[in-house]
């Protein structure tokens, strides 16, 4: 007897909750267009700038940019594949910027034979350009045209 309460029971349960879950289903696909999941929602990814031309500063201090891709770059505590073109030993060969001096002085302001550690992850300031519009509208006036505004007047 207590065996055909527990299967009445249960097949009570499982009805129930069977209902409650197709009712949430269409719960949700009321609250929703059904036809979200069918779209290609994500944005394409832009083209990255592999010009290797320096691209011109926006303002004082700024990092330059990265004007070439670094997709599959290595970049952790154990290489850095930007030195092998960066580096003092690599900049002859390879005709590539140096990196900077700053990058050779620690938090004391002292020099150091190699690259700081503060400073050897690049992309933590420097980032490739792409070839895409800006998210938000820039107003933002580079300091040589505010002097040629200051010259007219």
């Amino acid at each position: 007897m207590k065996l055909l309460k527990l299967v009445v029971a249960s097949l009570f349960a499982l009805s129930v909750l069977g209902g409650a879950s197709s009712f949430a289903a269409d719960s949700i696909n009321e609250l929703r267009n059904a036809d979200i999941l069918t779209q290609d929602a994500a944005p394409r990814i832009p083209k990255v700038v592999n010009s290797d031309e320096r691209q011109v500063r926006n303002y004082p201090e700024q990092p330059p940019l990265i004007p070439h891709k670094i997709d599959g770059y290595q970049i952790d505590k154990r290489l850095n594949k930007c030195m092998t073109c960066h580096s003092r030993k690599a900049i002859e060969q390879s005709q590539a910027p140096m990196i900077s001096i700053t990058h050779f002085m620690n938090r004391d302001n002292q020099f150091l034979a190699s690259v700081s550690p503060r400073r050897f992850f690049c992309t933590q300031c420097h980032v490739p350009q792409t070839e895409s519009k800006p998210l938000v509208e820039n107003t933002f006036v580079d300091v040589d045209e505010v002097l040629k505004g200051e010259a007219k007047k």
